[in-house]
């Protein structure tokens, strides 16, 4: 199986985490918006992304989406992922963040958050694991305690889904689903 190389003390913080916080612009995309004629978005999310939610929700962890733009396009795939905590349009994360810990009585240690922007950095400062993606600005790196492989909208998820269940111990067994 693949090994994630981590050090102890980012081990140690993942073992924790019982709830994944993604952003979704810049981190389950590439940060593109694009618009039709008519006004429509489109936005495109990578399927490895997708297999690693599902294989991370397996192994017990959910997953939770804080978005500063509300988009229908984010609604659908959320509801295609079986992610049942989303909030879009919020422009203040961290009341976000808040309510969700005190809706699943989780402690902030708990929790991990991806991002890649200035606007995530309330919500990072505050979990037991903040993660950048590939491509995220400097000062979010900066304050990141770990920085994924691949950029967002192009596996950076996946990274972080294996990292958490490599952490816990349940990597080889989601593999092992599909080596038969």
């Amino acid at each position: 199986m693949q090994e994630i190389i981590a050090g102890a003390e980012l081990t140690a913080k993942a073992e924790k985490i019982k709830l994944l916080i993604c952003d979704v612009d810049g981190v389950m995309t590439d940060g593109g918006l694009f618009f039709d004629n008519k006004g429509r978005e489109y936005k495109a999310f990578h399927s490895r992304d997708g297999l690693g939610i599902m294989m991370l929700q397996r192994s017990g962890i959910p997953l939770a989406v804080i978005t500063a733009r509300t988009s229908e396009v984010v609604t659908h795939r959320m509801k295609n992922l079986n992610i049942d905590l989303v909030f879009q349009g919020q422009l203040n994360k961290l009341q976000a963040f808040k309510d969700l810990c005190h809706q699943l009585k989780l402690s902030p240690e708990q929790t991990a958050y991806v991002g890649d922007d200035l606007v995530d950095l309330s919500v990072m400062k505050q979990v037991g694991l903040s993660i950048a993606v590939a491509d995220a600005h400097d000062v979010v790196k900066d304050h990141s305690d770990w920085v994924t492989q691949h950029t967002g909208g192009h596996g950076a998820v996946r990274d972080v889904c294996e990292l958490l269940m490599q952490a816990q111990g349940t990597l080889d067994e989601q593999f092992s689903y599909y080596l038969g």
